[in-house]
This record gives structure tokens, C-alpha cells and sequence, in this order.
């Protein structure tokens, strides 16, 4: 996997629309790597404020990526639904903003499951926009002045986010999904830059 670089990052559009492209089982496989990036995100949340459940995440997480590696291996949907929302943390209820990226895994994670019971075809389209759109509001909460779209898309966040969803997309096209998710567990910060074993 590559690291930040300062390239231009005028490929968001073309991204969403390759991602809506994608046959289900790589669609899968490319919302389950986007997860386990934003998952570090829901860890550190309910960690510091005592909510929800980041086993189950981890392990929710696991049974996703069992579906795709295991083509035997089924996922009680309705069940994984029930227990997501229970985890699901409400923004009226805490004034930490860690709250907001994960709320984004829950929702994300709700797509990934949707899109796999085929209940949400274009659940990896959502994904992608959630964990973009995680990156630009955590780049506008950080900053004590108003950006603008290109001073977002310009930031190396953001680029870098961009970089990592259309990398993912080769990979699902190329690798096996095993080694997808090897690649994607090696890396070392989440989508908004937090390091943490996950």
C-alpha cells in the first residue's frame, strides 16, 4: 500500500462511479477494506467513552470478510443488523467529536451488510462517500477557518484518502480478496489518521 503523496486529488468523481461498477463480491471486498480502515475509528471512540461494543465491531468485521473468503460462509443479516444498531452511538447523546467518525463505521457498516443480502446495491457507493466524507469533516473540524473545496481536496488527508479508495479498487480487481485484507490490516492509521492496532 502506498503512503500520502501530494498529488492531485481530482479523481473523487470517477472513483463513485467505478465503485458503483464493481460485480457484488469485489464491491464487497472493497466497502470490508474501507471498513477496517475506518474501524480504528469506532475502537478509540467507544474505548474513551465507555459505548458500544469494539469487539463485536472487530468481529462484525471478520464475518465480512469470512463471506468473501469462505464461499460456503453465511451471515445472519438481520441478526448483524440488530446487533449494529445496538452499537450505534447517537451524536445527540456525546459532545466528543469522536462520535461522528464512528457513527460513519456503523453506517458504513449497515451499507457493506445491505449490499451483501442485496438489499442496498450501491452500499459500496455509500461506504466510499462515508469514509470521504469522514475525512472532510474531520479536515473542517481541525481548521479555526472555513475551507474551501480545493483546499480540502488538496490536503494530504484527503488526497491521501482518495489515493487509498482508487488503490483498493485495483486491488479488488487484481488480488485475491485474501490478500486484500492482508494489505489492508498492515496499514497503520485510519482513514482520519489515527494509529491503532486493530
Amino acid at each position: 500500500m502506498s503512503n500520502p503523496k501530494n498529488k492531485p486529488a481530482g479523481e473523487k468523481l470517477s472513483t463513485f462511479q467505478q465503485v458503483r461498477d464493481l460485480p457484488k463480491k469485489q464491491a464487497v471486498a472493497f466497502s470490508a477494506g474501507l471498513l477496517q480502515r475506518m474501524l480504528p475509528n469506532y475502537v478509540l471512540f467507544s474505548e474513551v467513552c465507555e459505548f458500544g461494543d469494539a469487539e463485536y465491531a472487530k468481529k462484525l468485521l471478520d464475518l465480512i470478510w469470512e463471506w468473501l473468503l469462505a464461499p460456503k460462509s453465511k451471515i445472519n443479516i438481520a441478526v448483524q443488523l440488530e446487533k449494529l444498531e445496538e452499537i450505534t452511538p447517537d451524536i445527540e447523546n456525546f459532545d466528543n467529536y469522536g462520535v461522528y467518525p464512528a457513527l460513519d463505521f456503523c453506517m458504513a457498516a449497515t451499507a457493506c451488510l445491505q449490499l451483501i443480502c442485496d438489499e442496498e446495491e450501491n452500499g459500496a457507493v455509500m461506504v466510499a462517500k462515508l469514509s470521504q466524507g469522514g475525512v472532510e469533516a474531520y479536515l473542517l473540524a481541525l481548521s479555526d477557518v472555513d475551507l474551501s473545496n480545493q483546499e480540502i481536496k488538496a490536503d494530504p488527508l484527503m488526497q491521501y484518502e482518495i489515493e487509498m479508495q482508487m488503490e483498493l479498487l485495483s486491488l479488488c480487481k487484481q488480488s485475491s480478496f485474501k490478500e486484500l485484507r492482508k494489505q489492508i490490516k498492515e496499514l497503520e492509521m485510519s482513514n482520519i489518521g489515527i494509529s491503532l492496532n486493530n
